[in-house]
Parts: structure tokens; C-alpha cells; sequence
């Protein structure tokens, strides 16, 4: 459905600016921006342009609930959102994901999770079954519906928070990185069916990484840069030249040394669901190894038994000639080091540099100032130690999380998605940082399904399928590797934006 260019925008921001507490700069400056009844608009930018500001700004949650410095218009049906009685009534008209899908989910079962806001809609028990089975069909959960949240993976969560949202039938839906941690099939099932109810006539706005599926149901696409809208056009033209080739790829340091992790007849179950069926794998020290496959078939799973967090079912998990399924998981941390998938739930400390400091007090009370500063050197953040971590942006606080693990000088890296919401330009700072991690001896292993970074930089492909691992490829040290540069080169490495986060 083709929005009429003259019919009244769903959604209207006017002259919209917006100063986090605390801060000095602006995260939005003057933003214009209207979103009518069957338009989908496709918002991209780098990390911490203010992409999720915008998207705080357009539902209303900046002026009903957070502090700040507020300043513009923003209208929902023609109504001012400060005229709405708080966010219960703004959600009858707008529904919202954000990419936490964890800080979204609450209840026991997934059924419960996409039933809980129809009760509240005053539809017939038949029609809330009916749109209950429709929308968990469409969103690819059906299967899922008695599972507990908590035990889902990560693209599985994001799946059930996308539900719950559609459930409630809103006329504008804002989605802030609703497939960053989709694989290729669910992210194709998602733009199919946001597709289908803009031609119904829902007023969609979409902020995402990702380019190719989502960016080719849009009508517009935004470029946001420093809080402002650089740059807006058909998608088409917008991509057309996103991506560029560059470099070959680092040649992984050979070794014949004994492998550094060694996995045997691996089975792993939650509450009797398999979720490995009988994993056999082998790592030798100095390897980038990306372990990649649709949500749901074992990824995180797999390497959640590297570091302890998980012990077998059936089988056994050597890391660096320790028993994982035995070793305390404090032994296992001098030796493995896990990034995982929301830095968030690594950072709890006042300041950056406190943050690295706490793991290496826990394994040395005598941890030296200069370990910490070498740490947060490596990952361009020695400027930010004494900076607030959730004052950072996305991709710096990925970056620090990172810097916890390697001031540790574990032998194995694991990380958990580690580009998930990331631009171009952030994703390859953190891959070159792995990069130099890997030319130096460390073991990288790690979980995605960016499978442009996947074929640039890792040396080895692990494909797993329902629990098995079905296919293991090594790729050659002479095949070129198209680098994404989308982002311009004059942006040196490690230039920080000051403001607050996306």
C-alpha cells in the first residue's frame, strides 16, 4: 500500500531535539519527520548517532518518562503526545520492540508473553485465540509456546518480543534492531509480514543495521548522523553503494600444537529438550572459528560449555587441558573469556575503568594500574576510564566488555554476536581488534550471523542445524575477502562520540 502523499501523518516529530541528563550534547537535533498509514520508513546510521533517541522521541517514552531536555513536537494521530494520559494510553494507537528483547519478557511461557496485552483489547475469547495463533504462526513461535522465555535463544526472544508487540493490532509500530539477532530465515519472515501489515495499512518505522531485507520493504530510508537526518531517499539508491571491497584477510598463525578445546559426543538438554544431540569439535590455539546457524539450532549453547556456564548433559569439554564439566568456573575464567551478546549485562561498575579492574581483582588483588590501561588501549577507550559504561555508546560499551575479558589474558575468547547492533564501521573496529588479538596466539571463537564479517575474517566456518553440528570448512589463507568499509575512511579509529548513548 502506497501512502497518500497528502493524507495526515500517522506520525509527526517537528523541530524534535533532545539532551540526555547529565549530558552536554544533544542526542536529536531538530528532527523533521512524518510517518503515514501504510508507509514503511527504513532509519540507518552509525553507532550512537541517535537512532534509538529517535526512536525514544517518536512513542512518546522521552516525555512521559524519562528527564533530559526535551524540545520540538511530536504528535501521534494529531494528538501531542503530552496530551496523552502516560504510555497505556499512547499504546492503544503505537506499539514498540526495542532490541533488550530480555527487559521485554516477564511471564512463564511464551504463550502468556504474546497473549498479555489482549486481554485488555475487549475481544472475544475466540478472536484473541485466533489472533494469538496467527500472529505466534507469522512470527515463526508457534512450537515455542510452552517454553519459559528464559530458556529460548537469543533470535528466539527477539521473535516473541516482535509477537507480543503485533499482537496488539496498533496502527503505528516503531522498531528499534527487531532482527539484529535473527538469522536469515526469521529475518525474511519478519519483512514479509511488517510488509503485510503496512499494506493493511500500518504505519511502520524501522531503525536497523541491516540493509538488505529490511531496507527493501521500506518507501524511505533516513541516514542519521549526530542526531540529525544527513540524508533521506529511496532505498535503492541509498544502498546502491554501501558496500566496498578491501584487503585480504590476516593469515591465521599455524600451529601443530594439541587443540586448545575439544568437544566429545556433547549433549546438552533444558528441562529434557536436547538442544545439542552429540557435538564433536576441535579448535587449535591461534584459530578464528565462527560458529554460525539459524536462532535456536545450539549455538550459544555450545560455547556456554567453554567457560563453565553450562556443564554436559552427556559427553565432555576439554578447554586448555581442563575438564569443563568439573573445573569451578573461577579456574575456567583464567583460561576462557566470554563477551556476551548485550554488553549490558556485563557493566555494572561507576567508571570504565573500574569495570576492567573487577575481574583481574578477582583473580589477582594486586592487579597493576598499567594492565588496566593497556586493556582499555587496545580497544581505543584509555580516553573514556573515568566515563559512566552506560553512558557510552552501543558500540563502545561492546568494545568494553571486550576489554574486561582481554586485560584477564584468557587463551580462548568467546563472544556471544559480538556486532549485534552494530554499524559497519563499529563491527570491523571490533573485528580488527580480534584480529590483533589472533596474531598474537589468542583463540577466537565466536557466535553470528553477520555472515559479510563471517567470510571476511574468520578462518574457519562451524554450521550447526537442531542441536549438530552438519557442516565444519576451513576457509584459504589466499582467498581475498570483501571487507565491509561502508562507513567513510577519513572516520579514524577510535574517534569517540561524547554524547550520550544511541
Amino acid at each position: 500500500m502506497t501512502p497518500e502523499v497528502g493524507r495526515e501523518a500517522a506520525l509527526s516529530l517537528r523541530g524534535v531535539s533532545y539532551t540526555y541528563p547529565g549530558s552536554e550534547s544533544p542526542a536529536l537535533r531538530g528532527i523533521d519527520l512524518d510517518l503515514r498509514e501504510g508507509e514503511i520508513i527504513f532509519v540507518t546510521g552509525p553507532t550512537g548517532a541517535g537512532k534509538t533517541t529517535l526512536c525514544l522521541a517518536a512513542s512518546g517514552i522521552l516525555h512521559h518518562e524519562y528527564g533530559g531536555t526535551l524540545g520540538g513536537a511530536v504528535t501521534i494521530f494529531g494528538k501531542s503526545v503530552r496530551d496523552y494520559r502516560g504510555m497505556a494510553e499512547i499504546g492503544r494507537h503505537l506499539g514498540v520492540v526495542f532490541d533488550d528483547a530480555d527487559a521485554q519478557l516477564i511471564f512463564s511461557t511464551v504463550e502468556e508473553e504474546v497473549a498479555s496485552g489482549l486481554e485488555n483489547l475487549g475481544l472475544s475469547r475466540e478472536e484473541m485465540r485466533g489472533r494469538l495463533r496467527r500472529v505466534m504462526e507469522a512470527t515463526g513461535i508457534a512450537d515455542l509456546a510452552d517454553r519459559a522465555p528464559h530458556t529460548l535463544s537469543g533470535g528466539q526472544k527477539q521473535r516473541v518480543a516482535i509477537a507480543a508487540t503485533l499482537a496488539l493490532g496498533t496502527k503505528i509500530l516503531i522498531l528499534d534492531e527487531p532482527t539484529a539477532e535473527l538469522d536469515t530465515k526469521a529475518t525474511r519472515a519478519i519483512s514479509a509480514l511488517l510488509r503485510r501489515l503496512s499494506e493493511e495499512g500500518a504505519a511502520v518505522l524501522i531503525v536497523e543495521q541491516k540493509l538488505d531485507e529490511l531496507a527493501a520493504i521500506a518507501d524511505k530510508m533516513l541516514l542519521i548522523e549526530d542526531g540529525t537526518i544527513a540524508q533521506e531517499g529511496s532505498p535503492a539508491r541509498m544502498t546502491q553503494d554501501s558496500f566496498k571491497k578491501c584487503g585480504a584477510r590476516h593469515a591465521a598463525p599455524q600451529s601443530a600444537a594439541a587443540p586448545i578445546i575439544s568437544v566429545r559426543g556433547l549433549v546438552h538438554r533444558y528441562d529434557g529438550t536436547a538442544a545439542l544431540r552429540g557435538v564433536d569439535l576441535e579448535v587449535a590455539p591461534g584459530e578464528i572459528v565462527a560458529v554460525v546457524g539459524e536462532n535456536g539450532s545450539g549455538k550459544t549453547t555450545l560455547v556456554k560449555h567453554f567457560n563453565g556456564l553450562l556443564r554436559p548433559t552427556e559427553g565432555s569439554v576439554f578447554v586448555d587441558g581442563l575438564d569443563a564439566a568439573v573445573a569451578p568456573i573461577a579456574d575456567l575464567a583464567r583460561h576462557v573469556g566470554l563477551v556476551f551478546q548485550n554488553p549490558d549485562t556485563m557493566l555494572f561498575a561507576e567508571t570504565v575503568e573500574d569495570e576492567v579492574a573487577f575481574g583481574l581483582r578477582n583473580i589477582s588483588p594486586g592487579c597493576p594500574e598499567q594492565t588496566v590501561g593497556a586493556a582499555l588501549r587496545e580497544v581505543g577507550l584509555l580516553h573514556r576510564k573515568a566515563a559512566y559504561p552506560r553512558s557510552l555508546s552501543r558500540g563502545e560499551r561492546q568494545r568494553l566488555a571486550l576489554a574486561c575479558v582481554i586485560a584477564m589474558r584468557p587463551k580462548v575468547i568467546v563472544l556471544d554476536e559480538p556486532t549485534t547492533g552494530l554499524d559497519a564501521y563499529e563491527s570491523a573496529r571490533v573485528m580488527e581488534i580480534l584480529s590483533r588479538l589472533r596474531q598474537e596466539g589468542r583463540t577466537i571463537v565466536m557466535v553470528s550471523h553477520d555472515m559479510r564479517l563471517v567470510e571476511d575474517y574468520a578462518d574457519r566456518i562451524v554450521r550447526m542445524e537442531q542441536g549438530r553440528i552438519v557442516r565444519d570448512e576451513r576457509r584459504s589463507e589466499e582467498e581475498p575477502c570483501p571487507r565491509l568499509c561502508s562507513m567513510p575512511p577519513e572516520r579514524a579509529p577510535f574517534t569517540a562520540p561524547t554524547r550520550s548513548p544511541n
